[in-house]
């Protein structure tokens, strides 16, 4: 298996890059999650993940180990493929597909191009022990926090007019730094801090 490839981007994409190393060309297929960790780079370390099929052997690359155990995880899901996974990843940061998870939030996964109720269900029930197994502690905090809450701060501040991705990443910060569980307006007036 090939896990890493160091090297010159020689093309690169949304959607993949194009890597030489030792003379020869990778051809990686990565997220937008990973695009913009590597979109101002010329030479990088990228991790990788080999699929090896009858008729192909396709590489996926990506920014940090978060976000390939996490595709690794995803892949595992019945009726989840590379590239299913890889839009997943496109539609929402390692970190909030986690937070979805643990959270049991359906509508964040049927949210993602391709994406049913029922396998975003499929998705939350085979994974989510294995989620909690691998990030521990760190996500019991986002499971306990009442859900409502979040949802419905998310809900006002799309309306306001902020995007739905800034808006989730603010408010999974402010539920990770807090010690009480805040209500609706509290939420709200904390992610406005850091929206504006």
């Amino acid at each position: 298996m090939i896990t890493h490839i160091k090297g010159t981007i020689t093309y690169k994409s949304p959607t993949y890059l194009v890597v030489e190393t030792a003379g020869v060309g990778y051809h990686i297929n990565i997220s937008l999650h990973t695009y913009t960790k590597v979109e101002k780079l010329e030479s990088l370390k990228i991790l990788t993940y080999l699929q090896v099929k009858e008729d192909s052997h396709t590489l996926y690359g990506f920014a940090d180990e978060a976000e390939r155990s996490l595709f690794i995880l995803l892949l595992s899901v019945q009726g989840i493929g590379a590239n299913t996974a890889r839009i997943v990843l496109s539609s929402m940061p390692p970190e909030e597909v986690r937070a979805a998870i643990v959270g049991e939030d359906v509508n964040a996964f049927k949210r993602v191009k391709g994406i049913g109720p029922k396998t975003a269900k499929r998705i939350i029930l085979d994974l989510k022990d294995k989620v909690l197994k691998d990030s521990g502690s760190e996500l019991l905090q986002i499971k306990i926090q009442d859900n409502t809450s979040r949802d419905e701060a998310l809900s006002a501040l799309v309306a306001l007019g902020f995007s739905r991705i800034q808006v989730q990443k603010v408010l999974n910060r402010l539920l990770k730094e807090q010690t009480t569980p805040q209500s609706v307006e509290e939420l709200i007036k904390g992610a406005l801090k850091q929206l504006s």
